[in-house]
C-alpha cells in the first residue's frame, strides 16, 4: 500500500474531457473533495461545434470562440450544394486543446484535485471504493497509484474502461469510428473555403455510411469523416475529401482519431458508485455527431446525481443521471437515429436529404432545435408543411434539386 492510498475523496472522476470537467466543477463548488484524473496529452477528434445553448448554460468565455459559424453548406453525392444560413446567431467553434484544458483548469480553481495518470482498475476493500491508476513522473517513470473514494464518475470516453468493468451493457454500445486531420486554413479568399461557414460532406467515398466534414477554426481547418464500416479507409477519404474542399495543399498540423458513441447506454450506473457521464455513457447526438453541449449537460446530471447519493447514501440517485437526460433529449435522439439509419443508408437517398435541406421550414426549425437544444412547437403548419415534404421525397414523388 502507497502514500496514495492514504487519500480519500468523495469523488474521482475518471476523465477530462468537457463532462468530466464540468462534473467535477460542480461537485467542487457544492463543498466535496474531488480529484479529477486525465491522461497526458488526449484530444479528442472532433468539429468543435458548441451552440448558443452550451455557450450560455456553461458560461464559455469569448475568447474560447475560435470562429462564428453563421451557416452550413451541404454537399450533395453529385456535387449539389445547399446553404443552411443562420439568421440571428450564430455557432460557436473550439478548439478542443485548448477548451478542455481550460474546463479542468476551471474545475481545478473552484477546488477539484488534478492528478494525471491512466485509470486502470476499481477494486473494493471492507466496504471501501479504490480507484488504481498510473502515473508518470517528469523522468517518464511509470508508477502504481491508488486513491479512496466513496465515488467514481466514469467520463474517459467511448469503450471507456470504467464503464467496461462496472456497468452491464457497456460492451455492446454502437460506434463511429471518427477521424480528422487539423490543417492551417487558407487565406480569407483562397478557393471556396469560408472561415464563417461549416461545409458537411454526404458522399459515399468520404463516407459510406456517416459524413465528412470541414470546419474552420480561426487559424486552422478541422477536416474529417466518420463511418461504421470496417475497413474503409479513413486516411484514403479524408485525403479525397481535402482535395474536394481545395485543402490538399495546406499544412497538416495533427492527426486523431477515436470510435463515437451512436446511442445511450440503457444503464449508466452499478447499482453501487459508479455513474457514467459524457461519451462513457453514449451521449453523443446520432445523424449530427454533436457532444460536447451533451457531453456537459450529462457531466452536469452526473454531478446531481453524486451529490444526492453522497448527501442521502442511496444508491438510486444515481439512476436519476440517465433518467433527467433522457427526458430533456430522449426524443431528439430517437428521432436522429431514425434519420441517420435511413437517410444515410445509401447515396440517393442522401441525394433526397440534402435536396430536403433547400427548404426554408425545414433549415428554421432544425436550426432552431440545434442552436437552443428544444424540439420547436410554435410553428405546427410548419411541422405539417415538413411532414409532407418528406413524405414526398421518401415516395419519389419530389425529385432531388
Amino acid at each position: 500500500m502507497n502514500m496514495n492510498e492514504a487519500q480519500t475523496y468523495d469523488v474521482v472522476v475518471v476523465g477530462g474531457g468537457p463532462s468530466g470537467a464540468t462534473a467535477a466543477e460542480d461537485l467542487a463548488r457544492q463543498g466535496h473533495k474531488v480529484m479529477l484524473l486525465d491522461r497526458a496529452g488526449r484530444i479528442k477528434p472532433c468539429g468543435g461545434a458548441i451552440p448558443p445553448a452550451c455557450i450560455d448554460e456553461f458560461a464559455i468565455p469569448d475568447e474560447l470562440i475560435v470562429a462564428k459559424i453563421t451557416c452550413a453548406r451541404m454537399v450533395s453525392p453529385v456535387g449539389r450544394e445547399v446553404d443552411m444560413p443562420i439568421t440571428g446567431g450564430f455557432v460557436g467553434m473550439v478548439d478542443r486543446a485548448t477548451f478542455d484544458e481550460y474546463l479542468r483548469e476551471r474545475a481545478a480553481k473552484t477546488g477539484a484535485v488534478r492528478r494525471t495518470g491512466m485509470f486502470s482498475r476499481i477494486s473494493r476493500e471492507h466496504e471501501a471504493t479504490i480507484v488504481h491508476y498510473e502515473s508518470i513522473d517528469e523522468n517518464g517513470k511509470k508508477q502504481a497509484e491508488s486513491v479512496r473514494t466513496r465515488l467514481v464518475v466514469g467520463a474517459d470516453g467511448a469503450a471507456s474502461a470504467v464503464a467496461l468493468q462496472e456497468v452491464k451493457g457497456a460492451d455492446r454500445a454502437p460506434y463511429v469510428y471518427a477521424y480528422h486531420e487539423i490543417v492551417t486554413a487558407p487565406k480569407k479568399g483562397e478557393g471556396k473555403f469560408d472561415g464563417t461557414r461549416c461545409d458537411v460532406y454526404y458522399q459515399g467515398p468520404v463516407s459510406p455510411d456517416f459524413y465528412g466534414w470541414v470546419f474552420p477554426h480561426g487559424d486552422t481547418v478541422s477536416v474529417g469523416m466518420g463511418t461504421a464500416k470496417k475497413g474503409f479507409s479513413i486516411r484514403n477519404a479524408t485525403g479525397l475529401l481535402r482535395e474536394s474542399a481545395g485543402l490538399s495543399g495546406t499544412k497538416t498540423i495533427r492527426r486523431e482519431g477515436a470510435p463515437i458513441p451512436m446511442k445511450p447506454l440503457k444503464s449508466w450506473d452499478n447499482g453501487r458508485d459508479v455513474v457514467l457521464a459524457g461519451d462513457a455513457a453514449g451521449v453523443v447526438a446520432p445523424a449530427s455527431g454533436e457532444g460536447i453541449y451533451y457531453a456537459m449537460y450529462g457531466g452536469k446530471l452526473a454531478a446531481d446525481a453524486a451529490h444526492q447519493f453522497l448527501a442521502t447514501g442511496d444508491v438510486k440517485a444515481l439512476a436519476m443521471a440517465r433518467k433527467r437526460f433522457m427526458k430533456a433529449h430522449g426524443r431528439v435522439f430517437w428521432i436522429l437515429g431514425i434519420m441517420q439509419k435511413f437517410w444515410y443508408s445509401s447515396d440517393k437517398r442522401r441525394e433526397r436529404f440534402v435536396s430536403i435541406c433547400r427548404d426554408k421550414d425545414v433549415q428554421e426549425l432544425t436550426w432552431q432545435a440545434y442552436m437552443y437544444k428544444k424540439l420547436v412547437r410554435a410553428k405546427p403548419m410548419a411541422h405539417i408543411r415538413i411532414f409532407f415534404k418528406d413524405l414526398a421525397h421518401l415516395t419519389g414523388l419530389v425529385k432531388p434539386s
